[in-house]
């Protein structure tokens, strides 16, 4: 098999070894009765997971690897429907429909849905269902038009999606590379079990030591910063203002990049799309989400709220923060396998305020951006577990025509995430059952701002521009270190630096020779600690 080229890590694939003997003229179509029905099934499934864990445990767990593992499941069924699923490139396209539905449904739909609620704007609820719906397809279909770009390549990390493509393999093939997989489920099992996010250490078994270190050492600057010199840089916005200056020079590298002629090492061109396309794509979804937020904004009636000029630069704003905030989390998703679509909310809206927007528009544009990401890391996830099924690459029709299915399976999944959210959203929100985030937008909405709030966010955003810059395109280490200084969770920092450790100890001592078995391992953990963190919250719903 041809050597793997890396143009983002040093990182090869997980299943390198893994070969595609077989590839058929035609790649499976996503509107098969049998495949199209199962598929919906279990997006309804997907949804209702979502939702109700969501708003009770205040999580959304990655359904992909149930999916998958349900896929596996029916296809041993002695029945010839279901014979027809023991076919890696069907499970994939199922797999992705529960995906979407969990993602697109739950993160995208209800929570911006849930913030209006909280403010007490009941009436304006088919607004904000709206701009959101039409903010989540925007979202994955620009994931779509530039996967595989310079900046989210098909070898870029995506570790949950490896971790579904692992486990799919694995109930595929079976033999040694199934028993590493599922001693490394168990063992990720039981550390989920015993507290330790297992998911993080897994990734940072393959992903990019740079990147990750700096995203363990942003976990436990903020776990620890209260314990150890008694103040709580949350108040002094230092998270929201490193994200800020990371962010805008993590903008200022893509535009470099998508400028910048296609010249050098191979691995730095071999991508399927080209930076021609990726740019004309990001100018296209930005069209595209400005219409979506002047829809919005003129379903709700903002105009009577802010005059015309004030209004044209709402919706200019609520694009360039949707934009931004998506391709943020993207990169987040591909290098750690976690996303900050609340937190990166969260910034935007500290933002809008300090802009003075007023308060209603301020709960449109939090509610707006929010639905901007989830489905785009998610669908990223996907792609990149089809991609890897499909050969890695090596058959561009196949591949192609594999992508262009499971775009066709997220929509699915999306649709059926928003009628259910349209349907029984009142029943959460009738009994008080909120996503927890939405509490918080609400409460900042509220509480205001200051000028002073503009001065934190201004002299944080130094060191998060200069984190960033230093890191490079590549590593993104001002964006991770962003990334984990948004989320409170020293233990998850720890468990970073811990695997990072034992990872650099384990290839001094054995070589690249122990990298293959270690990525499997890893797939494992990832898999073991989803499955608990979904059986342990499931079990919490009681």
């Amino acid at each position: 098999m041809r050597p793997m080229n890396r143009p983002t890590t040093r990182v090869k694939a997980f299943v390198e070894d893994y070969q595609v003997t077989e590839v058929p003229e035609k790649h499976p179509s996503m509107f098969e009765p049998a495949t199209l029905i199962f598929g919906a099934a279990l997006g309804v499934l997907g949804i209702v997971i979502g939702l109700e864990l969501l708003t009770r445990v205040g999580i959304t767990p990655s359904t992909s690897i149930i999916g998958a593992i349900i896929a596996i499941v029916v296809s041993r069924i002695p029945v010839s429907v279901c014979r027809r699923f023991k076919s890696l490139d069907r499970q994939n396209l199922l797999q992705t429909v529960i995906s979407s539905a969990t993602f697109g449904g739950a993160n995208a739909i209800l929570l911006p849905t849930g913030v209006v609620w909280l403010y007490g704007r009941t009436d304006l609820i088919p607004a904000i269902l709206t701009g959101s719906v039409l903010g989540m397809i925007i979202d994955g279909t620009i994931l779509y038009r530039v996967f595989d770009s310079k900046i989210y390549p098909a070898r870029g990390i995506w570790p949950p999606g490896v971790a579904t493509a692992e486990c799919l393999i694995a109930g595929d093939r079976g033999g040694k590379r199934g028993r590493l997989l599922a001693a490394g489920a168990i063992l990720g099992g039981i550390g989920r079990f015993l507290g330790f996010p297992m998911d993080v250490f897994g990734v940072c078994w393959i992903g990019n030591i740079w990147a990750l270190s700096m995203f363990g050492i942003g976990l436990l600057v903020t776990g620890y910063s209260s314990r150890l010199i008694g103040v709580d840089i949350n108040k002094l916005y230092v998270p929201h203002g490193v994200m800020v200056g990371a962010g805008f020079v993590a903008l200022i590298q893509i535009i470099v990049l998508v400028a910048r002629k296609e010249t050098g090492a191979a691995g730095e061109t071999s991508c399927t799309i080209s930076p021609m396309r990726f740019g004309q794509t990001l100018a296209g979804g930005f069209l595209a989400f400005m219409i979506a937020s002047a829809v919005m904004a003129t379903l709700a009636g903002l105009y009577a709220q802010m005059s015309a000029a004030r209004l044209m630069g709402f919706v200019l704003f609520a694009a360039v923060a949707a934009l931004a905030a998506e391709l943020i989390v993207g990169i987040s998703a591909m290098h750690a396998g976690w996303f900050p679509a609340f937190a990166t909310a969260l910034v935007f809206l500290v933002l809008g305020m300090t802009m003075g927007f007023p308060p209603l528009p301020l709960a449109f544009l939090v509610g707006f951006t929010a639905s901007a990401g989830p489905a785009f890391a998610d669908m990223g996830y996907d792609l990149k577990t089809g991609w890897i099924l499909r050969g890695s690459g090596k058959y561009p029709g196949f591949e192609k025509q594999g992508r262009r299915q499971q775009y066709f399976a997220g929509l699915l999944g999306f649709a059926i995430g928003a009628l259910v959210v349209v349907c029984f959203h009142q029943h959460y929100f009738m009994k008080d059952l909120f996503p927890p985030v939405d509490r918080v937008f609400v409460a900042t909405i509220r509480a205001g701002t200051s000028p002073a709030v503009a001065k934190y966010l201004l002299a944080w955003a130094i060191p998060g521009a200069a984190v960033q810059l230093l890191g490079g395109p590549s590593r993104q280490t001002g964006i991770l270190f962003a990334t984990g200084m948004l989320i409170n969770n020293p233990v998850a920092g720890l468990t970073a630096l811990a695997s990072l450790s034992s990872r650099i100890l384990l290839l001094r001592r054995y070589g690249p020779s122990v990298e293959s078995p270690m990525y499997v391992l890893a797939g494992g953990f990832i898999t073991g600690s989803a499955l608990t963190s979904f059986g342990t919250a499931t079990a919490k719903l009681k």
